[in-house]
């Protein structure tokens, strides 16, 4: 297997492009974010009214970028919410192409007569709020007409999913025949869920937590220690930096320690063994590993496409989900739950183990009630986006029953 065009994360891309071979050459740019004045794509746009956070601040009329996939009904009768991961994007599915560095995250799953139909349903797939593909986010222009920077606010989950809500407003959607996440996505699902029932028909969540662990928390905070120990980081503020050095080293890096949680020990042990790459051996101090190329590849092709603040803001948010938070605790927010749904998990998956699905299972009661699906795969946290035969039929079924 090329693992140069396999899967590696939670934004798969099965194709390199010449035009990706061409910009992974060089100095990666100060930031990979889609800025105004890019090629749109399949893009659209929504402005919000101020958003009061969390934190006690205000984020002025934040946008929420999105693409859409199959026609809507006129009774909002297959309206479906899909929302991404840590490092996706509204890009579900399509070409890599002007507008969008990469394939579509989940063209497996989501695409005419595949298990998300969009012959049948009508899917909305937002950016997420602190995100860098549109949406509002640490590189965006402020109302004054200058990045946000070290200045952009400190987001929370639900910070987000009220921005979603508010989203769902604007498009006059009242109530999703299915809300359907994973990994940061599912988190994002779970919220909605609890927060807002009688908006969410069905619900789909996959290799996703109830809350975030103190080990998954240790595994963000490293992250992004990485990307702020980078002399490119200027505290955030490097868009404008006078020699056009971004913090790309530590975004690399942090990436690179993502993807050691995103795949499974027994996979990469398989692919890679102790192999090298080109006749050099490392024993010799000058070749490389091969899983070191592996890791080199990706993180560096990761930073032509994001940009290190939203990676710190994201991975921050992640830190902050907990449904149980003044609500009783986990278990009582998931009662709040009427959903039918859906919790699938992934037996490798050592960034959320099977432990968290079967919890967040056993705590959802009446309608809403479900055993966790727990799928074999050789491909750990991403096997969600990979499983596509698996992952689909579970899906197809959730939506059609």
């Amino acid at each position: 297997m090329d693992w140069q065009t396999t899967p590696e994360d939670t934004v798969p891309s099965r194709v390199i492009t010449e035009r990706t071979r061409r910009t992974m050459l060089g100095k990666p740019p100060a930031t990979g974010a889609w800025r105004d004045g890019d090629p749109v794509g399949d893009r659209l746009f929504v402005t919000l009214d101020d958003l009061e956070l969390e934190s006690g601040e205000t984020l002025p009329r934040p946008r929420i970028s999105y693409e859409t996939f199959g026609t809507r009904a006129t009774d909002d009768s297959n309206v479906v919410l899909v929302l991404h991961a840590l490092t996706g994007d509204s890009h579900l599915a399509g070409p890599a192409g002007e507008g969008h560095a990469t394939a579509g995250w989940w063209h497996g799953i989501v695409g005419p007569g595949l298990a998300i139909d969009t012959d049948r349903w009508f899917v909305v797939a937002p950016n997420m709020l602190g995100g860098c593909q549109g949406s509002t986010g640490p590189a965006s222009l402020d109302p004054e007409g200058h990045e946000w920077g070290s200045r952009f606010p400190r987001l929370t989950v639900r910070d987000q999913v009220e921005a979603q809500v508010r989203f769902a407003d604007e498009l006059g959607i009242d109530r999703w025949h299915a809300v359907i996440g994973g990994s940061m996505g599912g988190m994002h699902a779970l919220e909605w869920a609890v927060g807002q029932p009688e908006r969410v028909a069905r619900l789909g969540v996959l290799s996703t937590t109830a809350s975030t662990s103190a080990d998954q928390i240790a595994l963000n905070t490293v992250q992004i220690e990485a990307v702020h120990m980078d002399p490119g980081f200027l505290g955030g503020d490097y868009y404008e930096a006078a020699d056009g050095e971004g913090p790309y080293r530590g975004l690399a890096l942090a990436r690179r320690m993502a993807l050691l949680n995103y795949r499974s020990p027994d996979e990469l042990n398989a692919r890679f063994g102790r192999g090298w790459q080109s006749e050099l051996s490392p024993m010799t101090g000058s070749g490389r590993f091969s899983v070191a190329s592996y890791l080199d590849f990706h993180g560096n092709k990761f930073t032509r496409r994001f940009d290190a603040n939203s990676y710190v803001s994201l991975a921050r948010a992640m830190n902050s989900h907990d449904i149980g938070r003044d609500r009783g605790g986990v278990t009582g927010a998931l009662s709040r739950i009427t959903a039918r749904s859906l919790v699938i998990g992934i037996d490798s998956d050592r960034l959320f183990p099977p432990r968290d699905q079967v919890l967040i299972a056993e705590g959802l009661r009446g309608a809403a009630a479900s055993e966790a699906v727990i799928l074999p795969s050789e491909f750990g946290h991403d096997g969600f986006l990979i499983e596509n035969e698996a992952v689909g039929n579970h899906l197809r079924a959730l939506l059609e029953g």
